[in-house]
């Protein structure tokens, strides 16, 4: 586990910077406008950051700033799929922070 600033990051060499291999992740975004959750995947996670506080995403854009919140680098795209959809189904907010604290990353 690597933590930067007050980030989590799990599995992660580089956060989808230009480097030629394929990296997907599984990403938690917070809004500091009013603490909502936002959970996504991407290739490069400040790239797909940028583009929330942006303003191109509608859902996105009436919550800004976002700040990340928790990212997981997976092997495949549809790991990440797979993942965000776990933590989607969780529902709650608690339960996201509750899963993020746990030690198993997993689904």
């Amino acid at each position: 586990m690597k933590k930067i600033e007050n980030f989590l990051f799990f599995g992660i060499s580089a956060l989808g910077a230009n480097n030629n291999e394929m990296k997907f992740f599984t990403y938690i975004l917070i809004s500091e406008k009013d603490g909502s959750l936002y959970i996504g995947q991407t290739q490069d996670v400040q790239k797909r950051l940028d583009k929330h506080n942006g303003g191109k995403n509608v859902y996105t854009s009436e919550k800004r700033p976002w700040k990340l919140l928790f990212a997981k680098e997976v092997d495949s795209r549809s790991e990440a799929m797979k993942l965000e959809r776990y933590l989607k189904s969780l529902k709650k907010r608690e339960a996201v922070f509750k899963w993020i604290d746990g030690k198993n990353h997993g689904v």
